[in-house]
């Protein structure tokens, strides 16, 4: 893999929130360190016609072009900005569901990653991601990169990932996208792998605490023989690669580790082995992305 050049274009979406502020300086960073094309995207809804909904007041004529107007308008200033840092940037502005525009701009770019924020203009904090960026996450034909609205302005070189594991197909391309993610910075480039595995009392019933113990020991040994097989091939690329492993609740962990560790991004799959005793990558995704102490990067496989 030609690391350095494997990023070639990046979409950033953006509604002109705070938090889609955030995601587009996100991009921005990742845009300049990779030598990236950056294309912002904001996508608005056209209002609902009086003749489908006779009970609201008709718009004046030209309503819509207005709107359009004002949105180009203020796309074309972040656009400016980017471009007096060097980068080369276009915005493009298009009528639709966000998540609906957002899959086809990246189609038509063929992007290899696209950022958004996680809270739009309402503020509101969900428990689970808010609609419209877990929409984007599910149905993104590439990597997703959100952002809260405080990590705005506290974009930095990305040096060093966190990168859960349950060792699913997903995941494994999770550890892909972070080696390509920070292919460019050198030999500061970090990757932590991390399972996270839980004890459940049918496991361990009827035996004894020493038992517990025993069977802790054997799941953790197993699990870092597995890292150790993911770790390989990115010592053999320049990568420090640090091993993980912690029982507990897999979201509370990952955010945990991150925290400690000060990584710059988290980045994980979307799904993982069901019906296992290991790491759920489907619904912990969502979980752990509403409260993370940075920018988290989410991968899934595709249809062919």
């Amino acid at each position: 893999m030609d690391r350095a050049n494997d990023l070639k274009t990046i979409v950033a979406a953006t509604d002109f929130s705070k938090s889609a502020d955030g995601a587009i300086d996100w991009a921005a960073e990742l845009a300049a360190a990779h030598r990236a094309k950056l294309v912002v995207v904001h996508a608005f809804l056209p209002p609902v016609p009086a003749v489908a909904a006779p009970e609201f007041v008709p718009l004046p004529p030209g309503a819509i072009e207005a709107d359009r107007e004002r949105a180009r308008r203020e796309l074309d200033e972040r656009v400016a900005k980017l471009a007096a840092r060097g980068l080369e940037a276009t915005g493009e502005v298009h009528a639709g569901m966000p998540a609906d525009v957002l899959v086809d701009v990246i189609e038509t770019h063929a992007a290899n990653l696209v950022v958004a924020g996680t809270r739009g203009l309402t503020g509101v904090r969900r428990v689970f991601l808010g609609s419209k960026a877990a929409q984007l996450v599910r149905r993104s034909p590439c990597p997703v990169l959100t952002v809260h609205p405080d990590q705005a302005g506290r974009h930095r070189p990305v040096r060093s990932i966190l990168v859960p594991t349950d060792y699913s197909d997903d995941a494994q391309l999770a550890v892909e996208e972070a080696a390509r993610l920070l292919g460019p910075t050198g030999p500061q480039a970090r990757i932590h792998l991390l399972h996270v595995y839980r004890l459940h009392p049918e496991v361990v019933y009827p035996w004894t605490p020493p038992h517990v113990a025993f069977r802790s020991s054997e799941l953790v040994a197993e699990a870092m023989k597995h890292l150790e097989v993911l770790a390989e091939p990115l010592r053999k690329q320049g990568f420090a690669v640090d091993l993980h492993v912690h029982e507990g609740f897999p979201p509370d962990v990952i955010d945990e580790t991150a925290r400690a560790l000060d990584v710059d991004l988290i980045a994980m799959g979307t799904h993982g082995r069901a019906g296992v005793s290991r790491l759920v990558l489907g619904s912990v995704a969502e979980r752990v992305l509403p409260g993370a102490p940075c920018p988290v990067l989410t991968v899934h496989r595709t249809a062919d």
